[in-house]
């Protein structure tokens, strides 16, 4: 089949990246093949609305302030998966149907999907059920994805977390302190591993290592035994409580209404306040992982990323994710993709890495 019209949605949560890749896809697309390329707004919301919310890129969008530029200039959505679809009175809904003819009505010969393992799930639902042309193209800042060694959003995510930190310690160094910092991470500990590593932190609680407070305020005396008067503590938001339940928040109402993780900072520096005497104080740093001026290695694989799903498009190779690899890109079948989340390896090179520089992970 001849490609003249290829569709492109950012879907989930935003990170740095995301616009070097559409930025890429549209160079490749058009000056190398003459196809047009169409940006499709706000994700599968776009597709639902009428008429349809899409508009054909241009030249515009080559500008190197695209590098540059956070989020994504598409928009995108986390929320209202097509499949159920959240209704006022509280009831879900099937639309997918209206998500597939909204691909129609844009006349698409393929589509480029950037998200995450759900994003890209639904996605590829939405793709076998309506006969879509499907890449996908991985972006979380969570870097949780097993068959890609990186992906869009995390390199800038750890940055930001790092730069937390080294602000964090001459403070905590002034006040005789204990800095908790909260950072990403749904389901797995990657960003608050590595930052935790590079902003030199004296304890990092993932969800992938069971924590008790003994062994943190055994580090925590161990430290003052040392003549070190403050200490850095790094948690990942999907951390549970010593107990083992989950910290969450509620963001909006009624059907609408989004429980996150959150709050698992305020609960680590309240207990280490009470059981060891120290002096808290908790930083929790949110969406600003997401925002800001992408990191060079984000910039990079977006744009590697960008090349090579214009490139699966040509061969006429679907249902595929672009990956990294070995210090190149691949693809492979987005099935094996999303089977399986890589979360940190409890016995993994960056975890004895973390171990081997003394820090604990109050286990």
């Amino acid at each position: 089949m001849a490609i003249k019209r290829v569709g492109i949605l950012t879907s989930g949560g935003d990170c740095a990246g995301l616009n070097a890749v559409i930025r890429a896809v549209y160079a490749h697309a058009r000056g190398h093949f003459g196809w047009e390329v169409v940006g499709i707004h706000n994700g599968t919301a776009g597709l639902l609305a009428r008429p349809v919310e899409a508009t054909a890129l241009d030249d515009r969008v080559l500008g190197s302030d695209m590098l540059r530029q956070g989020g994504t200039i598409l928009g995108t959505t986390n929320k209202g998966d097509p499949f159920a679809f959240p209704q006022e009175d509280g009831s879900h809904v099937d639309r997918s149907e209206e998500v597939i003819e909204g691909v129609r009505q844009l006349q698409l010969d393929a589509l480029i999907g950037i998200g995450g393992d759900g994003s890209i799930a639904i996605l590829r639902r939405l793709a076998l059920q309506g006969g879509i042309n499907l890449v996908a193209i991985p972006k979380t800042i969570d870097n949780d994805l097993g068959a890609t060694e990186m992906s869009i959003g995390f390199e800038t995510a750890v940055q930001t977390a790092t730069a937390a930190l080294d602000h964090l310690q001459p403070t905590a160094a002034s006040h005789s302190r204990v800095m908790v910092l909260e950072v990403m991470g749904r389901d797995a500990g990657h960003i608050a591993l590595s930052a935790g590593i590079a902003g030199g932190a004296d304890v990092i609680l993932i969800p992938e290592i069971p924590y008790k407070f003994a062994a943190i305020e055994a580090k925590l005396a161990d430290l003052r035994k040392s003549g070190r008067n403050f200490a850095l503590v790094v948690v990942a938001e999907a951390v549970k409580t010593e107990s083992g339940e989950a910290i969450t928040a509620v963001h909006g109402g009624g059907a609408k209404a989004m429980h996150t993780y959150g709050g698992i900072g305020h609960y680590i520096g309240a207990e280490l306040a009470k059981r060891s005497g120290a002096e808290t104080r908790v930083t929790v740093l949110g969406h600003v992982q997401r925002g800001g001026t992408p990191e060079p290695k984000d910039r990079v694989l977006g744009s590697a990323f960008g090349v090579h799903a214009v490139d699966l498009i040509a061969a006429g190779k679907y249902d595929r994710m672009v990956a990294w690899n070995a210090r190149q890109v691949i693809d492979v079948p987005i099935l094996d993709a999303i089977k399986g989340a890589a979360t940190v390896d409890p016995q993994g090179t960056l975890v004895k890495t973390a171990r081997g520089l003394g820090i604990s992970f109050g286990d």
